[in-house]
């Protein structure tokens, strides 16, 4: 399995393990002033969860960015050699390269030994910022942010679960840099993440 792509399944896990039990450790049991329960909640949220996925465009933006960190201080990459190395369609990366660009994560330089590279030290730029150029909002609920939902009396508790899932994946996409994936070394509290076993299942 590719780097980039292990790391998505990886931390895509740990997210689900880690909202699931931190935010709702009591979710047992039910809550007596409105009849609900928790345990009904967070089985719904499960799902939710487990229907997001890493998007084919964060993907491969996280694969070329690897490439460029890897070849810094030998001079740009161009499109074409970044495309080869990952296995990235012309077309699809030109495009992500170029949202890329636009948010500052990325420049390109022309002439005959001009190609892209990173925009700014490669420990500065973290996958939730390559997501969130490529991809919009680290989560998102009908096409709002989540604060940006409103629900009434009875299902108003949802936005809370939603805060509290964007909260957890920021505590692993914000910590998690480009460097860190060009060197394999991950921060102890995402590779923590992964010594529980629960989190390599596919549930």
């Amino acid at each position: 399995m590719r780097l980039a792509q292990h790391y998505a399944v990886v931390i895509l896990a740990t997210w689900c393990t880690s909202v699931l039990g931190d935010f709702w450790p009591g979710a047992s049991t039910s809550r007596r002033d409105g009849g609900w329960c928790g345990r009904h909640a967070c089985s719904e949220l499960s799902d939710k969860l487990t229907r997001m996925r890493v998007s084919a465009k964060s993907d491969y933006a996280l694969r070329a960015l690897i490439e460029m960190a890897g070849s810094t201080g030998v001079g740009p990459i161009s499109a074409e050699e970044l495309g080869r190395r990952q296995d990235i369609p012309h077309g699809f990366l030109q495009a992500i390269l170029a949202d890329l660009r636009k948010s500052g994560i990325v420049v390109s330089q022309r002439g005959q030994s001009g190609g892209w590279r990173l925009a700014r030290e490669a420990k500065d730029v973290s996958v939730a910022d390559v997501i969130r150029a490529v991809d919009g909002p680290l989560v998102s609920v009908y096409g709002l942010r989540p604060e940006a939902v409103s629900y009434n009396e009875t299902a108003d508790v949802l936005q809370h679960v939603w805060i509290a899932a964007r909260h957890s994946l920021r505590d692993v996409f914000e910590q998690v840099s480009i460097a860190d994936l060009q060197s394999r070394e991950l921060p102890d509290a995402v590779t923590s993440r992964t010594a529980d076993e629960d989190a390599w299942q596919p549930h």
